[in-house]
């Protein structure tokens, strides 16, 4: 370490020559994690793997390629994409006919779960595959999630029927995720790639290659593409790391060496003196948008060996965290000029041979160019005076703040980040030194660079004359002014002839509390409480409840929370007791003596964050931070009982950017399907308001504030509960002071009032149309009704749930081609009255609406009668039992058990593992029929016009 002390001089290099070279030029090397074992057999493939005992009897198995959508050849759009959900279709040990030994079925049966723990993705430039949180004990399911992982290597089936079962559903992918905004990606694609292959290489692909591809075609992608020299095997948990390998040399030495491999291009992206330019419209984009790349050359993967290249993330993220302070400090003026503005420093948009600064914005209808020279104007002062020392001082104490937790985490990490790091240095060869390496190694070079440095990069390197790109979209509607792109232009041009100030850092030297209230005591005490806390018993009456855990060391959590809510607050203030609305501007407001601005300055280096709210049934508080911030929680969580703060600015642009959000959201369709669900579930009932741009300026800023004190004017009736690393002792006399002081009347605690909105009863449909740039119909179905409030009913709609989403990817996805997904969730609930919902939801071509709802409503009933199959209800309770497990590992679900228990009087863990093993076909069966018969059931719609 002090060798990288005397040789900092180096970073003088930035200030005159290209930052990124400069980064890379007679910089010692990063080291390789030595707990991580990297190896590659006779025929290409890489592996590597770690021991990590977290989660404890978990691993982690993932193969990553190095292919993706930018190899597919013209004919070949979208198969890349296709090919990754074929791998789930049948492979050579796990065949797709086979109902029980198919991939899906296997993993499900021992608990690893579809789409949460078994999934994959595709992108332009990589193909990676995941089984997750796989059990450790049985070494013969470890062994088959290695053959999995060999399969899908290189022995996926790709037979004919099962590729034509999938055209169906990735059509149907297709369908639902051809937006507006996706459609304008599309299209802006051969502007911002001129003369590159990245001109085309949306990875969803073609439809009418999808649609009609021959069945050799994918198969030819998949042997040319999936093989061991691209690939790379990724094995992290809870195992043996010797015997792992010994496993891995063996399962995978039968795949033969490429013999003339094609080459692996990383396709370039050329460069451009003058600006590109794309302007986009659509009926069904939502809000107007913009982005403005800066672009450069990504760095080598060679340079990505030593200290200059942390350095080079390290100074990237200084100038965007610090721009974004500054975007965000302007959102918040009274008048903002955007909706939402951000910058970043990574990949150019699609493609990974190119990096880019990248700035963007959301706007408000006719405000496209007012947001393009906000932001502008702000790279213009970036660029001209770079940034001051009290801002550099706040983003640096954040980055060592984030790096300290991380150190102090390094115990307890759970298994799946380092998979995330292992992938992207399989993949893109990003350094993995370890946190001990980075924390020792940054903690020194970051206090030594200079925000003279930073302002060097900005100002030389980082926002280049030429190289610039444009990508602008907008809703197409009539009264709407769009920007010209010699608009555009011109003003990328004059930015630099524009007359722009030094930015002012306004920065308080105000502590948050100048006093901290005293008074406050601990009048009781009782260890071994509920769940193994100690309840404390303040002198106002307030209850606190602490559990002490280890499960993470720079962690922990709180939450509090009495009776009422707004169900205590007249239906004349229901606008105002919207929570949108109310805890929206409670938090813009911010604190104290603070602004919210001023509010992130202060807490700048700290871990630790506060929110307060009124909900339906409670006003609540919920919090966390590191340990050695305790007390900073503490003091945000007396201000927010005590002094919410009035600020007329930070109201005038709530009301501005919400305006400007509803306004906006009208384009999108979903949106009115939405209004109509909310009309039929509660009748328009005046408690419950759907938000319109309308309304925004019917708001009563006084009475929302008023309305929010009369709820925290009392605190002799909450409860608190704290989870994590807490000291006890150290923590009851600022748990005294702070929390003891907090007012309290003297009235009795307060009950939730009966003004509960009820859903409509009956059986009732609403099917209506609506033009849509892509054809689809979204189904919305909702069964409603009564349900005793116990254990026993929670776990058997979590059942229901999940045995639905299983029937349905079965009957309606795989075997229809009908949808890309149905969604299935159940609820209980228990405040005045004990209730159920469960809602069905998902996407088809118009044409199969009935007949797919039709199967549906018969699988539905067919459970209701007959109960799930046995395979089925196996399936759930494995998971269960294996997710109940790893929650006892897991500060929130302790947090959550202790909200619950002394909310509903429901302890979530006594006898929860014998619930779930005990629940029969039958019980599933009668639990469903009898919210079936209740006949409560509304059904929303919404398609497209019939062809005339």
């Amino acid at each position: 370490m002090k060798h990288l002390l005397r040789n900092l001089w180096i970073v003088v290099l930035i200030v005159c020559c290209n930052f990124q070279q400069a980064f890379a030029q007679q910089m010692p090397p990063i080291p390789v994690d030595q707990k991580v074992r990297i190896g590659k057999l006779d025929n290409g493939l890489t592996y590597y793997i770690r021991h990590n005992a977290l989660p404890e009897h978990r691993v982690e198995f993932y193969i990553a390629q190095k292919v993706g959508a930018i190899q597919e050849e013209p004919q070949q759009r979208g198969l890349a994409h296709f090919l990754e959900h074929m791998c789930f279709n049948g492979t050579k040990n796990f065949p797709g006919d086979d109902k029980n030994l198919g991939i899906v079925a296997w993993c499900e049966s021992k608990g690893i779960k579809f789409g949460t723990n078994l999934n994959a993705y595709t992108s332009v430039d990589e193909t990676v595959y995941n089984i997750s949180n796989v059990p450790a004990e049985n070494e013969n399911i470890v062994d088959s999630c290695l053959l999995i992982l060999h399969d899908w290597s290189n022995a996926v089936l790709l037979e004919d029927k099962e590729i034509d079962k999938e055209r169906g559903v990735i059509h149907e992918e297709w369908r639902s995720r051809n937006s507006g905004i996706m459609r304008l990606y599309t299209e802006a694609q051969p502007v911002m790639y001129p003369d590159s292959k990245y001109s085309d290489c949306m990875p969803i692909g073609s439809i009418d290659v999808i649609d009609n591809f021959a069945y050799q075609t994918i198969r030819d992608y998949y042997h040319k593409w999936y093989r061991p020299d691209l690939q790379g095997i990724i094995i992290v948990g809870d195992i043996d790391v010797d015997v792992i390998e010994q496993k891995i040399k063996k399962i995978f030495a039968d795949i033969p060496a490429p013999v003339n491999p094609a080459e692996r291009v990383y396709f370039p992206v050329p460069d451009n003196q003058e600006p590109l330019i794309y302007i986009g419209k659509d009926k069904e984009v939502d809000d107007p948008s913009l982005s403005i790349y800066f672009k450069h050359e990504a760095t080598p993967d060679s340079e990505k060996g030593n200290i200059g290249y942390l350095m080079q993330d390290y100074v990237t993220s200084m100038i965007t965290s610090m721009l974004n302070s500054r975007l965000n400090e302007l959102r918040q003026s009274a008048n903002p000029p955007f909706v939402y503005a951000g910058a970043g420093y990574g990949s150019y948009f699609l493609s990974k041979t190119k990096d880019a600064f990248e700035v963007s914005a959301g706007s408000k209808a006719d405000g496209i160019m007012e947001a393009l020279k906000a932001v502008l104007t702000e790279v213009e002062r970036v660029r001209r005076f770079g940034f001051t020392e009290s801002e550099y001082e706040r983003a640096r104490a954040n980055y060592l703040q984030r790096l300290e937790s991380a150190y102090a985490e390094r115990e307890k990490s759970k298994s799946d980040g380092y998979v995330r790091e292992y992938v992207r240095h399989f993949l893109d060869a990003e350094p993995i030194p370890g946190i001990e390496f980075e924390y020792s190694t940054m903690n020194q070079v970051a206090p030594n660079i200079p925000v003279a440095v930073i302002n060097q990069v900005c100002q030389t390197q980082l926002i280049p004359d030429n190289n610039q790109v444009v990508f602008i979209a907008a809703p197409e509607k009539e009264g709407m002014t769009y920007p010209t792109k010699e608009e555009v232009l011109a003003m990328l041009k004059e930015m630099k002839a524009w007359d722009v100030k030094a930015y002012e850092d306004k920065v308080s030297n105000e502590p948050l509390m100048k006093e901290a209230p005293q008074g406050g005591k601990i009048v009781s005490e009782k260890p071994d409480c509920i769940y193994g806390t100690t309840e404390l018993t303040l002198s106002n009456g307030v209850k606190v409840y602490i559990k002490q855990t280890d499960f993470k060391a720079d962690e922990i959590r709180m939450k509090a929370y009495s009776c009422g809510g707004n169900s205590l607050f007249d239906t004349k203030d229901a606008l105002n007791f919207n929570q949108s609305i109310m805890n929206g501007l409670v938090a813009a407001g911010g604190i104290g003596n603070f602004s919210r601005v001023d509010l992130t300055k202060l807490l700048a280096g700290k871990k630790v964050s506060v929110n307060a709210g009124v909900g339906g049934t409670q006003e609540y508080v919920n919090g966390n931070c590191s340990p050695k911030d305790f007390e900073t929680m503490l003091q945000l969580t007396y201000l927010n009982f005590t002094a919410p703060r009035k600020d007329e600015e930070a109201f005038a642009s709530f009301k501005s950017r919400m305006k400007a959000q509803l306004e906006s959201s009208e384009a999108n369709p979903l949106a009115s399907i939405n209004d109509t669900i909310m009309k039929m579930m509660y009748n328009n009932h005046p408690r419950v308001i759907s938000l319109k741009a309308n309304l925004i300026d019917q708001i009563d800023y006084d009475r929302v504030l008023a309305l929010y004190k009369e709820r925290f004017a009392n605190a002799s009736d909450f409860k608190f509960y704290f989870v994590g690393n807490i000291d006890l002792e150290k923590a009851k006399p600022l748990i005294a002071q702070y929390l003891g002081t907090l007012p309290a009347t003297g009235a009795a605690p307060e009950t939730i009032r009966d003004n509960h909105v009820d859903t409509q009863k009956g059986i009732l449909v609403n099917e209506y149309a609506k033009e849509q740039q892509t054809p689809m119909a979204t189904n919305f179905m909702l069964y409603t009704g009564t349900c005793k409030y116990n254990l026993e009913n929670k776990i058997r709609m979590s059942v229901l749930s999940q045995v639905l989403n299983m029937v349905y990817t079965e009957e309606v996805r795989e075997k229809e081609g009908g949808t890309y997904g149905v969604s299935s969730y159940g609820s209980l609930s228990k405040d005045t009255k004990e209730e159920f919902m469960l809602q069905i939801v998902y996407q088809t071509d118009p044409a199969k609406r009935k007949h797919l709802n039709g199967i549906i409503d018969e699988q539905l009933k067919k459970v209701a009668t007959e109960g799930p199959t046995t395979e089925h209800l196996q399936k759930v309770k494995e998971y269960m039992l294996k997710k109940h497990k790893d929650n006892q590992k897991e500060n929130g679900y302790w947090l959550s058990n202790l909200d619950e228990y002394f909310s509903t009087g429901i302890d979530e863990t006594e006898g929860y593992e014998d619930i779930v093993n005990r629940i029969t076909i039958k019980d599933m069966q009668e639990f469903t029929d009898s919210l079936l018969k209740q006949g409560n059931k509304i059904t929303v719609i919404m398609t497209v016009p019939e062809e005339k």
